[in-house]
């Protein structure tokens, strides 16, 4: 586990070798915040990343939603992603509800332009489904902040996981 004063003492390149998995297939995040060092606490350096994340502009946002894959999903995802999802038991979907996940996941993908996004640390893979069904009735913009909001939450869980306090 790395703590805030090793992280601040690397170069920007390892900073972001080292952190770049934070949000999901997305160094740009770590390799601008880095500039922004040194960091206080976890806390500190979380909000520099996000700050990041807001001032990129839709479309910088927008890929990196896409960027998360499917929950639920069978096909290859980070080992971040795995472990989350094992968290809350989505690595072990009956028949049933995988197809349940894939169809679902496939009509907000539809509606949305990318993949349902839930931090999911901490909730049962019916909260997640509930949530899903819940959020597939929001306004595409409403949706987009929304994911936006989880993609942090899903960041903090991972730097609280590989960043001592």
């Amino acid at each position: 586990m790395l703590t805030i004063d090793e992280i601040n003492r690397m170069s920007a390149e390892q900073f972001t070798s080292a952190l770049g998995w934070i949000f999901e297939d997305s160094p740009w995040v770590a390799e601008l915040a880095a500039a922004q060092r040194p960091f206080r606490s976890r806390r500190a350096l979380h909000r520099a990343m996000v700050q990041q994340v807001d001032a990129a502009g839709i479309p910088s946002q927008r890929a990196l939603l896409c960027a998360h894959p499917d929950l639920g999903a069978r096909a290859k995802v980070s080992s971040a992603s795995a472990q989350e999802q094992a968290t809350a038991s989505l690595d072990r979907l009956t028949a049933e509800e995988y197809r349940g996940f894939q169809d679902w996941n496939r009509a907000y993908r539809e509606k949305f332009g990318f993949p349902f996004l839930y931090a999911v640390r901490g909730s049962t893979k019916k909260d997640i489904f509930a949530a899903l069904l819940l959020r597939l009735d929001s306004s595409p913009e409403e949706e987009f902040h929304q994911a936006l909001r989880e993609v942090s939450r899903i960041a903090w869980f991972r730097i609280k996981s590989a960043i001592a306090e």
